[in-house]
């Protein structure tokens, strides 16, 4: 368990040698719109509870920013001296519950396809998962957090990653905390399983190989699936555990949503079982650009690069509302979902004020993956430190506001 002391990284008092570009279009958006956003990158990074920072913006579809800071590995707290590692746009990271948008749109890509319908019951693919009273539980319910699952407290270990039948056994046997439908309650790690389940008994592949198949090779992404192959597990981004000790409440609600206490989330989110197995909800390995890009993809409706992956409609059927500022039991906070993606508001969104076109979802403490239609832009934003509360926080926000303050289109 990692001591509970303030833990924090040394910051160079040279930023530029830690700072690495990638390929950036100028013209899209004025020099010092792009500079004041770097400009709030830095000062995030310097609150210390970040060892990497990579941020990718389109605009158009064209990379306006693409920039990263800080280090992959080796410069963590506690780090015991093996070598540093500078943090590249080509690094990449676990982006965690973001995974949930790419799994979402799988299964509405299969629902394009014909292959089953988002109302769909659960049951019609997995009989067995009808125990309990969830026998009218659907595909949506899951998607939109409403099927009564939000979590397996105390069975969230890593030596069950490898029995993906063991924990849909105890998925099936768990009963709901609350009737299908009747309330909003996020299911961190869970929903994802029952999800993937329904893709492979829909297509006989792992939800990986869909993935694979039907979205990323086509578009040519090295990354953005599931975990990563064994001898790629030493290029993923090291987490680590910053910040104060998280206050009794974050405590509580991280313990229920995720079964393990917060702390210990980012040691297993770095042990390779966690890296080489299939984890729906939370192990998608991406760098910012190819995150920037799936969600440019959405933006696009459906359409990248002159591939048509699926159709508008089946963007827009992710986007469609489905609860608007509703309390969540889980998270203990008002939300704002679509069918699988989390959605922006005009005052109270998780991509920056004046956001309310915009969709996309949040991964563990500070990942974020969206696109704004109005402004034409599709982000992806990563980092590698784990906080949940402290000096970080108003930096964030304020790196936020100064991409939602991008000029509307």
């Amino acid at each position: 368990m990692p001591s509970f002391r303030t833990r924090r990284i040394h910051v160079p008092s040279d930023l530029a040698g830690v700072t690495r570009r990638g390929d950036e279009v100028r013209g899209l958006l004025d020099p010092p719109v792009v500079e004041n956003i770097w400009r709030r990158v830095r000062a995030f990074y310097r609150t210390g509870v970040h060892p990497a920072i990579s941020l990718c913006i389109r605009r158009e579809g064209q990379i306006v920013l693409n920039r990263s800071i800080g280090h992959a590995s080796g410069h963590g707290p506690g780090d015991d001296g093996s070598e540093a590692v500078v943090c590249t746009p080509r690094t990449p990271f676990c982006i965690f519950s973001a995974s949930k948008a790419v799994t979402a749109m799988v299964i509405h890509l299969l629902d394009d396809r014909g292959l089953l319908h988002v109302d769909d019951r659960i049951v019609n693919y997995i009989p067995e998962f009808g125990q309990q009273g969830k026998g009218r539980t659907t595909i949506r319910h899951v998607l939109t957090h409403r099927a009564g699952i939000p979590n397996l407290e105390g069975n969230t270990d890593l030596e069950l990653l490898a029995d993906p039948d063991a924990i849909l056994r105890l998925l099936c046997e768990a009963a709901p905390t609350a009737a299908p439908g009747h309330r909003v309650a996020y299911h961190a790690i869970t929903g994802g399983f029952v999800l993937g389940e329904v893709v492979k008994r829909v297509t006989g592949k792992t939800v990986r190989q869909v993935l694979a198949e039907e979205i990323l090779d086509p578009l040519g992404f090295n990354w953005m699936n599931y975990g990563v192959r064994p001898e790629q597990v030493d290029q993923v981004a090291i987490n680590a555990f910053t910040g104060r000790r998280p206050p009794a409440l974050i405590r509580f609600v991280a313990k229920r949503a995720l079964g393990v206490p917060f702390a210990e989330v980012p040691a297993i989110s770095n042990d390779p079982r966690w890296l080489e197995a299939i984890v729906p909800s939370g192990n998608v390995v991406s760098t910012a650009d190819e995150l920037s890009r799936f969600f440019q993809l959405l933006l696009n409706g459906g359409e990248l690069d002159g591939v048509r992956i699926m159709e508008q409609r089946t963007v827009d059927r992710a986007r469609n509302e489905t609860s608007y500022l509703e309390m969540d039991f889980t998270l203990g906070v008002p939300v704002r979902y679509g069918v699988g993606l989390m959605l922006g508001d005009t005052l109270i969104s998780p991509f920056g004020a004046d956001t309310r076109q915009a969709f996309g979802h949040l991964g563990f403490i500070n990942c974020f993956g969206w696109a704004d239609p109005e402004r034409q832009l599709s982000v992806g934003l990563l980092t590698s430190g784990k906080p949940a509360v402290g000096r970080h926080l108003y930096p964030l926000t304020r790196l936020l506001g100064s991409i939602s303050a991008i000029p509307k289109l």
